[in-house]
């Protein structure tokens, strides 16, 4: 099955949306304590993109060997992930790391869509 995953955050919230065929599901969180106006607003979209990925998994929607596209609204978010560039970020990469993992356990295809952040579907 495909899927298309878009993620956005800020300091003080994560959100994401699951497209599927035949359903669109919409989430929202508040960042816990320790996240809370301690995460810059990059820091939050990869929480966003990890507790998305996460969740979706979790909740069956997304299952072993589907296809999920990202889309982002940030250029170098989208490098990052889709490339070997590193982040000098060690809270960003350590985010990179849980996304890939979940990506190979589950034997995920990944595609990127960068877009303006007007067009996220959030």
């Amino acid at each position: 099955m495909e899927h298309v995953l878009f993620s956005d955050g800020d300091t003080k919230k994560i959100e994401w949306l699951i497209q599927t065929t035949d359903s669109i599901i919409e989430q929202k969180r508040e960042h816990p304590g320790i996240y809370l106006d301690k995460v810059s607003n990059q820091q939050s979209k990869y929480i966003a993109l990890h507790v998305g990925l996460f969740w979706s998994i979790g909740t069956f929607i997304i299952k072993n060997q589907d296809t999920v596209k990202f889309v982002l609204d940030d250029k170098k978010m989208l490098e990052h992930l889709s490339g070997n560039k590193k982040s000098p970020d060690e809270f960003i990469e350590k985010r990179k790391f849980f996304i890939r993992q979940l990506i190979e356990q589950r034997k995920l295809k990944i595609q990127y869509e960068l877009v303006t952040p007007d067009k996220t579907g959030l």
